[in-house]
Protein backbone atom coordinates (compact mmCIF):
# COMPACT_ATOMS: atom_id res chain seq x y z
CA UNK A 1 0.00 0.00 0.00
CA UNK A 2 2.80 2.52 0.90
CA UNK A 3 6.42 2.37 -0.36
CA UNK A 4 8.62 4.97 1.01
CA UNK A 5 12.44 5.07 -0.59
CA UNK A 6 15.37 7.20 0.78
CA UNK A 7 12.79 10.22 1.57
CA UNK A 8 15.15 12.89 3.37
CA UNK A 9 13.36 16.35 4.96
CA UNK A 10 15.72 19.03 5.28
CA UNK A 11 15.80 22.48 6.50
CA UNK A 12 18.62 25.26 5.48
CA UNK A 13 19.80 27.89 7.36
CA UNK A 14 22.28 29.90 5.17
CA UNK A 15 25.30 27.32 4.97
CA UNK A 16 23.78 24.69 7.58
CA UNK A 17 21.71 22.06 6.86
CA UNK A 18 19.40 20.27 9.54
CA UNK A 19 18.14 16.87 8.81
CA UNK A 20 14.56 16.12 10.47
CA UNK A 21 14.48 12.42 8.27
CA UNK A 22 17.56 10.59 6.74
CA UNK A 23 16.96 7.93 4.32
CA UNK A 24 14.09 7.03 4.78
CA UNK A 25 12.85 3.52 4.09
CA UNK A 26 9.40 1.77 4.96
CA UNK A 27 6.99 -0.39 3.39
CA UNK A 28 3.23 -0.98 4.85
CA UNK A 29 0.94 -3.60 3.68
CA UNK A 30 -2.87 -2.99 3.68
CA UNK A 31 -4.67 -4.06 6.98
CA UNK A 32 -1.56 -3.09 9.25
CA UNK A 33 -1.37 -1.55 12.25
CA UNK A 34 2.03 0.01 12.57
CA UNK A 35 3.51 2.05 15.63
CA UNK A 36 6.17 4.90 14.79
CA UNK A 37 8.02 5.13 18.23
CA UNK A 38 11.60 7.54 18.92
CA UNK A 39 12.15 10.38 21.41
CA UNK A 40 10.83 13.78 21.15
CA UNK A 41 12.67 15.38 17.51
CA UNK A 42 12.93 11.99 15.85
CA UNK A 43 11.16 13.08 13.43
CA UNK A 44 8.18 11.08 13.97
CA UNK A 45 5.09 13.68 13.52
CA UNK A 46 7.36 14.88 10.12
CA UNK A 47 7.37 11.71 9.11
CA UNK A 48 3.29 11.20 9.78
CA UNK A 49 2.67 14.51 8.03
CA UNK A 50 4.85 13.34 4.80
CA UNK A 51 2.66 9.85 4.61
CA UNK A 52 -0.93 12.11 5.20
CA UNK A 53 0.24 14.55 2.12
CA UNK A 54 0.59 17.73 4.53
CA UNK A 55 4.11 18.11 3.46
CA UNK A 56 5.86 18.71 -0.16
CA UNK A 57 9.12 19.73 1.04
CA UNK A 58 10.62 16.31 1.10
CA UNK A 59 13.04 14.60 -1.53
CA UNK A 60 12.79 10.27 -2.04
CA UNK A 61 10.26 7.98 -3.46
CA UNK A 62 6.67 7.61 -2.46
CA UNK A 63 4.49 5.59 -3.38
CA UNK A 64 1.10 5.02 -2.60
CA UNK A 65 -0.75 2.47 -4.44
CA UNK A 66 -0.21 2.75 -7.65
CA UNK A 67 0.24 6.87 -6.83
CA UNK A 68 3.97 7.96 -7.39
CA UNK A 69 2.97 10.81 -4.82
CA UNK A 70 6.85 12.60 -5.52
CA UNK A 71 5.84 12.99 -8.81
CA UNK A 72 1.99 14.68 -8.41
CA UNK A 73 0.94 18.08 -8.18
CA UNK A 74 -0.87 20.34 -5.29
CA UNK A 75 -4.21 19.50 -6.53
CA UNK A 76 -3.66 16.00 -7.29
CA UNK A 77 -2.27 15.24 -3.77
CA UNK A 78 -5.23 16.84 -2.08
CA UNK A 79 -7.88 14.31 -4.12
CA UNK A 80 -5.71 11.60 -3.10
CA UNK A 81 -5.85 12.64 0.61
CA UNK A 82 -9.34 13.21 0.33
CA UNK A 83 -10.06 9.69 -1.11
CA UNK A 84 -7.67 8.15 0.97
CA UNK A 85 -6.45 9.08 4.36
CA UNK A 86 -8.25 10.04 7.91
CA UNK A 87 -6.01 12.01 10.03
CA UNK A 88 -6.57 11.71 13.89
CA UNK A 89 -4.68 15.17 16.03
CA UNK A 90 -3.48 14.87 19.37
CA UNK A 91 -5.31 18.16 19.71
CA UNK A 92 -8.55 17.15 18.25
CA UNK A 93 -8.86 19.67 15.64
CA UNK A 94 -12.41 20.31 15.79
CA UNK A 95 -14.38 23.28 15.11
CA UNK A 96 -15.29 24.95 17.73
CA UNK A 97 -17.98 26.40 16.12
CA UNK A 98 -19.57 23.99 14.81
CA UNK A 99 -21.80 20.99 16.54
CA UNK A 100 -21.07 17.48 16.66
CA UNK A 101 -23.23 16.80 13.36
CA UNK A 102 -22.06 19.43 11.78
CA UNK A 103 -17.98 18.47 12.62
CA UNK A 104 -19.05 14.97 10.83
CA UNK A 105 -20.15 16.66 8.08
CA UNK A 106 -17.50 18.78 6.96
CA UNK A 107 -15.56 16.43 5.33
CA UNK A 108 -18.53 15.02 3.35
CA UNK A 109 -18.90 18.76 2.06
CA UNK A 110 -15.90 18.39 0.24
CA UNK A 111 -17.50 15.91 -1.68
CA UNK A 112 -19.84 15.33 -4.63
CA UNK A 113 -22.28 13.53 -2.18
CA UNK A 114 -25.70 14.63 -2.16
CA UNK A 115 -27.11 16.07 1.18
CA UNK A 116 -29.56 13.21 1.83
CA UNK A 117 -26.62 10.24 1.44
CA UNK A 118 -24.54 12.61 3.77
CA UNK A 119 -26.55 12.65 6.47
CA UNK A 120 -27.51 8.95 6.36
CA UNK A 121 -23.86 8.87 6.57
CA UNK A 122 -23.46 11.17 9.20
CA UNK A 123 -26.30 9.19 11.28
CA UNK A 124 -24.78 5.83 10.50
CA UNK A 125 -21.32 7.22 12.29
CA UNK A 126 -22.76 8.60 15.41
CA UNK A 127 -24.79 5.41 15.76
CA UNK A 128 -21.75 3.33 15.25
CA UNK A 129 -19.58 5.30 17.80
CA UNK A 130 -22.52 5.74 20.10
CA UNK A 131 -22.74 9.57 20.21
CA UNK A 132 -25.88 10.12 18.66
CA UNK A 133 -26.83 12.26 22.37
CA UNK A 134 -23.80 14.58 21.53
CA UNK A 135 -24.81 15.60 18.06
CA UNK A 136 -26.17 19.05 19.01
CA UNK A 137 -23.33 19.93 21.41
CA UNK A 138 -20.32 22.22 20.93
CA UNK A 139 -16.84 20.87 21.47
CA UNK A 140 -16.52 22.70 24.49
CA UNK A 141 -19.42 21.29 25.67
CA UNK A 142 -17.64 17.96 25.18
CA UNK A 143 -14.68 15.97 27.56
CA UNK A 144 -11.26 15.39 26.07
CA UNK A 145 -11.99 11.78 25.50
CA UNK A 146 -15.34 12.65 24.04
CA UNK A 147 -13.45 15.48 21.73
CA UNK A 148 -11.02 12.70 20.87
CA UNK A 149 -13.93 10.45 20.18
CA UNK A 150 -15.43 12.82 17.61
CA UNK A 151 -12.43 13.48 16.08
CA UNK A 152 -11.98 9.91 15.20
CA UNK A 153 -14.81 9.63 13.68
CA UNK A 154 -14.57 12.32 11.21
CA UNK A 155 -11.40 10.92 10.58
CA UNK A 156 -13.38 7.32 9.62
CA UNK A 157 -16.74 9.07 8.15
CA UNK A 158 -15.89 8.55 4.45
CA UNK A 159 -14.62 5.30 4.97
CA UNK A 160 -10.62 6.04 4.60
CA UNK A 161 -8.44 2.98 3.62
CA UNK A 162 -5.79 4.75 5.79
CA UNK A 163 -6.22 6.63 9.54
CA UNK A 164 -2.30 8.46 10.16
CA UNK A 165 -3.01 9.11 14.62
CA UNK A 166 -0.11 11.94 15.63
CA UNK A 167 -0.28 10.64 19.76
CA UNK A 168 -4.08 10.37 19.55
CA UNK A 169 -4.16 9.95 23.36
CA UNK A 170 -1.42 12.53 24.71
CA UNK A 171 -4.28 14.57 26.35
CA UNK A 172 -6.37 12.41 27.28
CA UNK A 173 -7.01 10.21 31.09
CA UNK A 174 -5.43 6.20 30.29
CA UNK A 175 -9.04 4.85 30.41
CA UNK A 176 -10.06 7.55 27.91
CA UNK A 177 -7.09 6.63 25.76
CA UNK A 178 -7.45 3.02 26.06
CA UNK A 179 -10.94 3.36 24.56
CA UNK A 180 -9.34 5.42 21.57
CA UNK A 181 -7.15 2.84 21.08
CA UNK A 182 -9.52 -0.61 21.58
CA UNK A 183 -11.63 1.40 18.51
CA UNK A 184 -8.58 1.55 16.82
CA UNK A 185 -8.25 -2.03 17.02
CA UNK A 186 -11.81 -2.70 16.10
CA UNK A 187 -11.42 -0.10 12.45
CA UNK A 188 -8.25 -2.04 12.07
CA UNK A 189 -10.17 -5.67 12.68
CA UNK A 190 -12.17 -4.30 10.05
CA UNK A 191 -9.38 -3.57 7.38
CA UNK A 192 -8.50 -0.06 7.86
CA UNK A 193 -4.77 0.54 7.80
CA UNK A 194 -3.44 2.32 10.97
CA UNK A 195 -0.78 4.45 11.09
CA UNK A 196 0.14 6.26 14.62
CA UNK A 197 2.97 7.96 16.29
CA UNK A 198 2.83 7.67 19.92
CA UNK A 199 5.39 7.53 22.80
CA UNK A 200 3.25 4.53 24.65
CA UNK A 201 4.41 1.38 24.30
CA UNK A 202 0.63 0.36 25.76
CA UNK A 203 -0.93 1.87 22.83
CA UNK A 204 2.09 0.24 20.56
CA UNK A 205 0.85 -3.03 21.61
CA UNK A 206 -2.27 -2.68 19.91
CA UNK A 207 -0.49 -2.32 16.60
CA UNK A 208 1.39 -5.22 14.50
CA UNK A 209 4.99 -3.56 14.79
CA UNK A 210 6.73 -0.95 15.68
CA UNK A 211 9.45 1.28 13.76
CA UNK A 212 11.75 2.86 15.50
CA UNK A 213 13.46 6.36 14.60
CA UNK A 214 16.39 8.59 16.29
CA UNK A 215 17.73 11.56 14.98
CA UNK A 216 15.66 11.29 11.49
CA UNK A 217 16.75 8.02 11.11
CA UNK A 218 15.07 4.46 11.12
CA UNK A 219 16.82 2.68 13.56
CA UNK A 220 14.99 -0.38 14.33
CA UNK A 221 11.94 -2.32 13.06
Amino acid sequence: MIRLRNIEKVYEQGVNKTYVLRRVDLDVREGEFVSIMGPSGAGKSTLLAILGLFDSAWTGEYHFWDAAVHRLGKKERAELHKSHIGFVFQSYHLLDHLTVYENLDVPLSYKDIKKAERQAMVADVLDRFQIVGKKDLYPNQLSGGQQQLVAVARAVISNPKLILADEPTGNLHSSQGREIMELFKRLNDEGTTIIQVTHSEQNAQFGHRVVQLADGWVVKE
